[in-house]
């Protein structure tokens, strides 16, 4: 009953990576599946499993352990990030001169991707019934920029010359061209802060003498669910916590090839008694690839394994908000859409 109750709960909390498969991959502790196990959701229980462990945060990017859910929650969480944290980003493009090879529709299209550092928090959703005319916006729902440029040639450049960037100027056009335009009060509103790309290196177009670009862009409040334009990150993932369990003591050159089948750093080589012993040092680095399948006389030695309810976040920014201000934005929508459920319930029970 001991062996029993022992695989059992391998099953309820480990994905096992098998040679030819992987095995429990579903969610199985529902309430009454396995006799003996408790599984009906208690919020005490909950609070005591669920933790947010903070591993490493920089400018772009946040990397966090989430511990004690389900994968139906976590994907949940990982997909408002990727398409209901909401941004600013150019929606509307006049394009009043354009006389580069570029066509208008294309270089709308690529403005449109720039990524705008302006805080959206600080702006209304634009009103899509208005009856007003669409180039018309105000001050809590729209930034205008704008982009005007004109190449021309230089006149220091030497004849024999033939590099462009020495014959001409003003023949890249980049992100940093593009130039916020206050609308109402934002200028006293926002006061220094640089609202524009945030990146100023992006290549919009290249000119030639006697082309040039005057455009006016609006900027409005959206959500990655509308348009990719507005997602707030470049990658939002999750991957399972590696387990790595050693069966039996790995010695000597099958403890070199053991290393070697795995990340840096997963397995390392200690030596005892003279003789080199391979020791699981930090499962967390491995990427589950199973190479060590391959070899015969190892697939045996070694149980691969992921821990079930032990998510390893990846959010990287693209710069509009700091990632970790993404991450409790997305709780707070998380939290919107539970609440919406529940109040809809309860209209329904009064119904």
């Amino acid at each position: 009953m001991a062996a029993t109750m022992k695989n059992v709960e391998e099953i309820r909390t480990r994905v096992i990576l098998g040679e030819f498969g992987v095995k429990n991959v579903h969610t199985t502790d529902f309430p009454g599946n396995y006799p003996g196990y408790d599984d009906t959701w208690d919020l005490q229980k909950f609070q005591k499993k669920f933790s947010i462990d903070l591993v490493s945060l920089d400018e772009n990017s946040i990397e966090f352990d989430m511990v004690g859910i389900d994968a139906a929650i976590a994907n949940a969480f990982r997909r408002i990030l990727l398409a209901e944290v909401p941004t600013m980003a150019i929606e509307k493009v006049f394009i009043y001169n354009n006389t580069s090879i570029v066509q208008d529709e294309v270089l709308a299209h690529r403005l449109g991707l720039i990524p705008i550092k302006a805080d959206p928090r600080l702006f209304e959703y634009r009103n899509a019934g208005e009856e007003s005319s669409e180039e018309e916006g105000s001050e809590i729902d729209t930034i205008q920029l704008q982009l005007k440029i004109k190449c021309s040639r230089n006149p220091r450049a030497s004849k024999d010359d033939s590099d462009p960037r020495e014959l001409y100027l003003n023949h890249m056009v980049y992100s940093r061209d593009i130039k916020w335009v206050p609308i109402g009060n934002q200028a006293d509103v926002f006061g220094e802060s640089s609202i524009g790309p945030v990146h100023d290196d992006i290549l919009i177009a290249q000119l030639r003498p006697g082309q040039e670009l005057d455009i006016i862009m609006h900027c409005v409040k959206g959500i990655g669910k509308d348009h990719a334009k507005f997602s707030p990150v470049a990658t939002a993932s999750y991957r399972l916590l590696p387990e790595i369990t050693l069966l039996e003591p790995v010695e000597g050159e099958k403890a070199e090839r053991l290393k070697s089948c795995f990340s840096p750093g997963v397995i390392e080589l200690e030596d005892v008694n003279g003789t080199k012993v391979a020791k699981v040092v930090n499962s967390r680095l491995d990427t589950c690839s199973r190479e060590v399948l391959r070899h015969s006389d190892l697939k045996d030695v070694v149980k691969l394994g992921r821990v079930r309810d032990h998510f390893i976040y990846t959010v990287e920014s693209t710069g509009i908000l700091p990632p970790e201000v993404l991450v409790m934005e997305a709780i707070k929508v998380l939290m919107a859409k539970c609440q919406r459920f529940l109040n809809e319930l309860d209209s329904a029970d009064m119904d």
